[in-house]
């Protein structure tokens, strides 16, 4: 499961976001003992995280996450309670529609007194449902740390935590996984004869964990002559309304046909496998 607590301190109309943590940290729910946790004395930059995440209807999927922490030599980063984490979010940063954190924090190192290298995941499992159709598309990147002091976990004085959170680190789209298949026929084929390529372009349900076909999308039918290794462009077919393609062409020589679809900011690109006809 998830090692996310919540660390929740009023703070007038603001609130912390939710904050990951050990799971063998974070025992139990009794209410905090009071106060407000202070500013910590850190900041985050150079934030990388992959342009895309691919993510398919069961397994699960890590993307790696880097970034600087830079701090005062009054935080321990050393400490046993001291954490920090990247993490995802969708909507607003006072208010998300929904967040995605890594199953650990970061591992920093040093990098000089103030500063520190820190590699994170975000691991996200489709098969638990944390993601849900609509949620494909661009998240914003994010990254937060918390310093217990010597603290109890379950139990705190914020007023002595200290807390920091940063928006804006970068950005990322979560996708749902595609596949394309291609079928030319018929095999082998006398030159200048109709050769008729059917395919089908699918993409990852996250709600019913199947994958069900793209519709109305551009999907390239590509060729390439047998011996080489460029794929060139014949023409631009549809899906139908089950994401199914079907086109002709006429047979010239020995080769391979494919469809290849460009992707959309929800849905990866991706290539059929080049299927072989003889040209008789």
């Amino acid at each position: 499961m998830r090692i996310r607590a919540t660390v929740a301190a009023a703070l007038g109309a603001l609130a912390l976001t939710a904050l990951a943590v050990p799971a063998a940290q974070a025992v139990g729910t009794t209410p905090a003992t009071g106060g407000t946790p202070y500013t910590l004395n850190v900041s985050f930059s150079n934030y990388k995280i992959a342009p895309a995440v691919k993510v398919g209807t069961t397994n699960e999927v890590s993307t790696t996450v880097t970034y600087t922490l830079t701090h005062g030599a009054d935080v321990d980063i050393t400490a046993k309670d001291f954490y920090t984490d990247p993490f995802l979010y969708r909507g607003s940063f006072a208010d998300p529609s929904k967040e995605l954190y890594g199953d650990n924090p970061a591992t920093c190192t040093a990098t000089s007194s103030t500063t520190a290298a820190c590699t994170a995941t975000i691991d996200i499992y489709p098969a638990d449902g944390d993601l849900q159709n609509v949620d494909a598309g661009k998240w914003t990147a994010a990254a937060e740390a918390i310093a217990f002091n010597g603290q109890s976990q379950s139990n705190p004085d914020y007023s002595k935590v200290g807390y920091k959170d940063q928006d804006l680190m970068g950005s990322t789209l979560v996708q749902r996984y595609s596949k394309l298949t291609a079928d030319a026929a018929p095999e082998p084929v006398k030159k200048g004869s109709t050769i008729t390529v059917t395919g089908k372009l699918s993409r990852a349900n996250w709600e019913d964990h199947a994958y069900h076909g793209y519709t109305g999308q551009s999907v390239k039918l590509q060729f390439r002559k047998a011996g080489t290794s460029t794929y060139t462009t014949l023409k631009t077919v549809t899906t139908d309304s089950t994401g199914n393609l079907r086109t002709t062409t006429t047979a010239g020589v020995d080769g391979y046909y494919r469809f290849s679809f460009a992707g959309t900011s929800t849905t990866p690109a991706v290539s059929a496998a080049g299927d072989y006809v003889d040209v008789q």
